[in-house]
Formats: structure tokens, sequence, C-alpha cells
């Protein structure tokens, strides 16, 4: 199994991707962006498309330039519209699913490329992304370590942080921007219908077991990476789709988490008075 160049690739994707996304999604959650990536991961859909328009073999390049501009077009309207945040993301993201969706019906022998995209296909994930996502990985580590205040800081108060001396605006830019690569990469992974959970549910679960933001990281990252992993084994092994053994390996895992948390708080009380 494991001398099959296509699983080597699947888990090395898987290693490399969950904790990347996992590591992301403490700060994702923190400041309540999980719907900026659902909407930049939609924002894919019509990438795909345009890719297969104008005649690329490989999708990617598309997703990545639609998906940043989409990106650029969020961050726009914010500062430049009195629109909610709300509103601003699910105009984007219905309208370039319309428009993905439209395109991808035109073209004749892509449907399947659809399903791949929706659900995710971790067997076609390709050398150059892993490169790709590894760079990102050791990008967002080594950024995470040496900005850790100022990021702690910018998730909890952006005014603080603003006042404080820090760049508020260019750390927002260049995380949005390297949450979009993420998104993007990860979506051959889980696809874009499942994108999302890695990026909330394995913080989610560090935060049931954590009493600081270094803990939670690495929880974090360590429970993306074990989800990451065992779903691909999973799926091997039960033969079912990547995308969704991996969502629900993190999914036990989080119940786990927080039926341990409500546990300990349990017996709090009790030795307290003892």
């Amino acid at each position: 199994m494991f001398l099959e160049p296509f699983m080597q690739r699947a888990l090395l994707g898987a290693l490399i991707l969950t904790p990347l996304c996992a590591l992301l999604g403490v700060y994702v959650t923190a400041r309540r962006m999980a719907f900026f990536s659902d909407t930049v991961a939609h924002a894919s859909l019509a990438g795909v498309a345009l890719s297969f328009l104008v005649g690329l073999s490989s999708p990617t390049p598309g997703m990545l330039v639609v998906s940043l501009i989409v990106a650029g077009i969020i961050i726009w309207l914010r500062e430049r519209s009195n629109l909610s945040n709300d509103t601003i993301m699910a105009l984007l993201l219905t309208g370039s699913v319309a428009l993905g969706t439209a395109l991808l019906s035109r073209l004749h022998g892509y449907r399947a490329e659809l399903h791949r995209t929706l659900f995710g296909d971790i067997i076609a994930v390709e050398n150059t992304e892993l490169w790709l996502a590894l760079a990102l990985l050791v990008g967002v580590v080594i950024l995470s370590n040496w900005a850790l205040s100022p990021l702690s800081l910018i998730s909890v108060n952006e005014d603080l942080a603003h006042v404080s001396g820090i760049p508020v605006r260019w750390f927002n830019y260049g995380f949005v921007l390297i949450l979009t690569l993420t998104v993007t990469i990860t979506i051959r992974l889980v696809g874009i219908l499942l994108v999302g959970a890695l990026l909330v549910i394995p913080p989610a679960t560090a935060r049931q077991l954590s009493t600081n933001l270094r803990q939670e990281i690495w929880l974090a990252v360590t429970c993306g990476a074990v989800s990451g992993v065992g779903g691909v084994l999973l799926s091997h092994r039960l033969d079912i789709p990547c995308g969704p053994a991996i969502v629900l390996l993190a999914i036990v895992q989080f119940a786990v988490a927080l039926g341990w948390s409500q546990i300990r708080r349990t017996r709090r009380p009790k030795l307290a008075n003892a």
C-alpha cells in the first residue's frame, strides 16, 4: 500500500495540509473568519471552469487566481462600503458558485472535475502543489512563532493592536493571502464542501484541552495531522472518499475532547469541596 506513488502523495499531502489548516484555523476561529474561508473556497469553482476554458491541463492556477481576486474584492468592499461582512461574503459566495456551475455545465467532459472540486480527490494532488503546501507550512510556522504576540493581539482586539503600533492592515493582508493559498490547495484534498472543517474542527478540539495559546496551537496541529493521515488510511482501508473520512475522524476527536473536558469540569467542584 505505502509503495504506491499515489498513496505516498496522498499521505504526504495530508501530513502537510491538515496541520497547516489547523495552525491557521487557530487564528481563523479566533477572528471569526470561517465564513471568509468558505467564500474563498467556493470561489475556486469558477477558477476550475476558467482553467479549462483557456485550455489549462490543471485547474490549480485558475483556482488560485480567482480565489485571490475574490479575497481582494472582499477586503475592498469591507473598506469602501457600508455592507456587513456576512452580506459581502454571501454575495460573493453565491455569485461565484453560480458562475462556476454555469461555466462547467457548458464544458463537455468535465463533469467529473466538478465532483472532484466539491468533494476532493487526494490522488489528483500534484508534486507542484505539495511543494507549495510545504513552503506555506514552513512559512506559516516561522511567521507564527516570530509574530505570535502581534497575531494574538490582533485576533483579540484590532483597535488595541493598532494603538500599540502594530501594522494591523499589513498583517491582515498577509494573513488573507496565506489563508487563500492554503484553502485553494487544500480543496484538492477534501473538496470545497469540507475544507472549512479542517480550519475549524482541530482548533475547536484543541480549545477543549488547552490552557494557553501555545498549547492550543500544538494540540490543533497534532489533531489535524492525526485526522489527516488517519483519514487517508481509513479511506483506503474502507474504500470511502478521503475527504469525508478525514473530517469524520476530526469530529470523533472533537467529541472525545469535548467529553473529556466535561468530565474535568464536573470533577473540579468535587475536588475543591474535598
